[in-house]
């Protein structure tokens, strides 16, 4: 006689919680990953400022100000490295927790559809295409509107470039799907 067993609801939530866990990790990870591509853009073809992302990122809690003194100083002949500590440790915390959002999006999906491998990297990159949508078309405009940020936060796509703001996606997609293969690996 054979006997099926059939994975109990509690093993079930504790696998999407580890899921969860571990996107939330890979998140942060490829949210930074993400963030050097942005600054170095910023500083080398942007000409806007090494640190000018973390500051944009930050106005939506924040005055734009240092952003645009950022900008300022990077245009005007001045230093493309402008720091200012507070919003920068803003700016990174934001846009960190915004990745570990989409990150644990992810791996829950990943997980309950069970995309293993090469697939699960593909995935992740049309993943950070789809964050990319939501994040310029939606995501964006309504934390703007929920914090009146303004027209910087509502057009950051536009602000930034399309093709820029998607690469940047691209990137946060490609490091999500290699640091959670990782992850599966080192599980095994």
């Amino acid at each position: 006689m054979s006997t099926t067993t059939t994975p109990h609801a509690s093993t079930r939530g504790t696998t999407i919680t580890r899921a969860a866990s571990l996107g939330a990790v890979a998140g942060v990870i490829a949210s930074l990953m993400m963030a050097a591509y942005a600054m170095i853009a910023a500083a080398t073809y942007q000409g806007s400022g090494f640190f000018t992302p973390l500051y944009h990122i930050a106005s939506v809690f924040i005055s734009p100000a240092d952003m645009m003194a950022s900008m300022k100083s990077a245009t005007a002949g001045g230093s493309i490295f402008e720091f200012f500590a507070g919003p920068a440790l803003v700016g990174a915390l934001v846009h960190m927790m915004v990745g570990a959002m989409y990150g644990v999006g992810f791996a829950v999906l990943a997980r309950l559809t069970r995309v293993r491998g090469m697939a699960l990297v593909a995935a992740a990159v049309i993943w950070g295409a789809l964050v990319f949508v939501i994040s310029s078309f939606v995501g964006l405009p309504l934390a703007a509107a929920l914090f009146n940020s303004g027209d910087q936060i509502t057009n950051m796509a536009e602000l930034v470039g399309y093709g820029t703001f998607l690469v940047e996606h691209l990137i946060f997609g490609l490091f999500l799907g290699v640091i959670l293969v990782m992850f599966a690996k080192r599980a095994r």
